[in-house]
């Protein structure tokens, strides 16, 4: 069978059990089952054939997951549209995609001024359908990720890349079943999220969610320990909260814990281990280009682990999957030599929404082994040991991971110089005490009151790009090159 027909299968075969807990409350197979039904009601009454790609407003309920189902089993793609996001980056997506229907469960819509389904109040007994047949490469969701310039960039996934991902997660020698208790702490508008419920799904296992009023690492710590949870996908930045509770943490019954999103350091993930004795602990990697994630490397508890400057070693490729890593000619480095890393194999889009430009940019074709190979740029230093073990030495650009998510520091620049008008800004990355990545502006001004521009960005970014600390600067030093030296503001810069 397909994946969609497994997880269709799911429903009916796991009917009785827990799918999900959201915000303390359990829902059944069979709840979810009549809430994908009665969304497809609607989907089929409401939305044209030709409609590919739909809204969906980015809920922490039932409905929304429902939604997602819903719209895969009807051979269409969802494209999560965040209520905590400015309205503006909202507007450029729905226009991007071509949205003209959204799934919005909220108490009042949205979204008013399009074709809205309301999937809170939408009831139906009657019995599910099997999925539509379409093809493999239809879309499965396209998420929009920061660009530089100032415009979100489109990520297609196909049905095709969601199920060589699968195919390969299983390959890595996890079992689950539906006894599982997995956590899903990832907004739907980051790719790890359809890992987080898609995956247990298909096991008849019970997903738990975040609720959106609950502080994040606190919440997870009395989730694991409360529900006993087995199975979590976590960014290393939750470990770096959960650092100083460490020694009231065990987790005798949590089987696998993985991370992916951010560098996931060694010192952290030893300290992590005595947490949850039982645990298999694997360090995943992946852009959302690649779908999901698509390599793996498994933390060895006896302490033979592969590092760089601290950080854990990513691994070697998922099955069906390709990396190389180029010299600046495109040419394949031989082991121990550092590069760029690139992806290709199954799970790779087709290419970046609508942008040619930045297709030719990210995507080319190489020979390997053999044969011709299509293969995405991540712009991520490595370098691959004999072994092939891929160790992660950091950007070659200026993108960044902040909580888990992507993002462009160009980006942050270009809304900031748009309202300081004429005025220079350097957005840095600096590491706060516990470890994590946090955002910084530098100011190319003499000192004055950021009241507005923080009102401003607020508007135009979500709350994640927005930088915490700032910095005012007479002039910016410059390096060699004569370009600015980034790297001596980060040095400089007093937190």
């Amino acid at each position: 069978m397909s994946l969609f027909e497994n997880l269709f299968s799911a429903l009916t075969q796991f009917s009785h059990r827990n799918a999900f807990m959201i915000n303390e409350v359990f829902y059944t197979y069979d709840d979810l089952a009549k809430a994908v039904s009665a969304i497809r009601i609607s989907i089929g009454q409401n939305a044209a054939d030709e409609e590919k790609n739909i809204g969906l407003v980015a809920n922490d309920d039932l409905e929304t997951y429902a939604a997602i189902l819903a719209l895969w089993f009807e051979g269409k793609a969802y494209v999560p549209l965040s209520p905590e996001m400015p309205k503006e980056r909202n507007e450029s997506i729905i226009a991007q995609a071509f949205i003209k229907t959204i799934i919005d469960s909220s108490e009042s819509a949205l979204f008013g001024e399009l074709n809205v389904i309301a999937s809170k109040s939408l009831r139906s007994d009657l019995p599910m359908k099997a999925p539509k047949a379409v093809s493999d490469q239809e879309l499965v969701y396209i998420l929009f990720t920061s660009g530089t310039t100032g415009q979100p960039k489109g990520v297609p996934i196909t049905r095709e890349n969601l199920s060589g991902f699968t195919a390969a997660f299983w390959e890595m020698g996890i079992e689950m079943d539906e006894n599982d208790r997995c956590l899903q702490m990832f907004e739907l508008t980051f790719d790890l999220s359809v890992m987080s419920y898609m995956i247990p799904l298909l096991k008849g296992a019970c997903v738990y969610t975040i609720p959106k009023d609950k502080i994040k690492y606190s919440y997870i710590f009395e989730l694991m320990d409360d529900q006993l949870l087995t199975f979590a996908l976590m960014v290393p930045a939750m470990i770096h909260f959960l650092r100083p509770y460490f020694d009231e943490i065990d987790l005798p019954l949590m089987k696998y814990s993985l991370f992916c999103g951010e560098a996931l350091p060694l010192d952290v993930t030893q300290e992590w281990a005595k947490c949850l004795p039982n645990a298999k602990i694997m360090n995943v990697y992946g852009p959302t280009e690649d779908t999901i994630f698509c390599t793996h490397y498994t933390f060895d508890r006896n302490g033979n682990n592969k590092s760089h400057n601290g950080v854990l070693s990513i691994g070697q490729a998922m099955a069906y999957n390709s990396n190389i890593i180029i010299d600046e000619n495109n040419h394949i480095l031989p082991f121990g030599e550092t590069g760029q890393l690139c992806l290709g194999g199954i799970q790779l889009t087709p290419g970046y929404w609508h942008n040619d430009e930045k297709n030719r940019e990210a995507f080319f074709n190489i020979e390997y082994k053999s044969k011709i190979e299509r293969f995405y740029k991540t712009g991520d230093l490595c370098k691959a040991d004999a072994d092939g073990d891929i160790l992660y030495l950091g950007r070659i650009d200026f993108q960044t991971k902040i909580q888990g998510f992507r993002v462009e520091l160009s980006e942050i620049e270009f809304h900031v110089k748009a309202f300081l008008d004429k005025i220079n800004v350097v957005a840095i990355t600096l590491t706060n005490a516990i470890g994590n990545a946090e955002l910084a502006l530098v100011i190319e001004s003499n000192p004055f009151d950021l009241a507005k521009l923080q009102e401003y960005m607020k508007e135009k970014m979500p709350g994640y790009m927005i930088p915490k600390l700032f910095q005012f600067v007479a002039v910016f030093p410059l390096n060699s090159n004569g370009k600015t030296d980034r790297k001596k503001l980060q040095q400089e810069f007093k937190i």
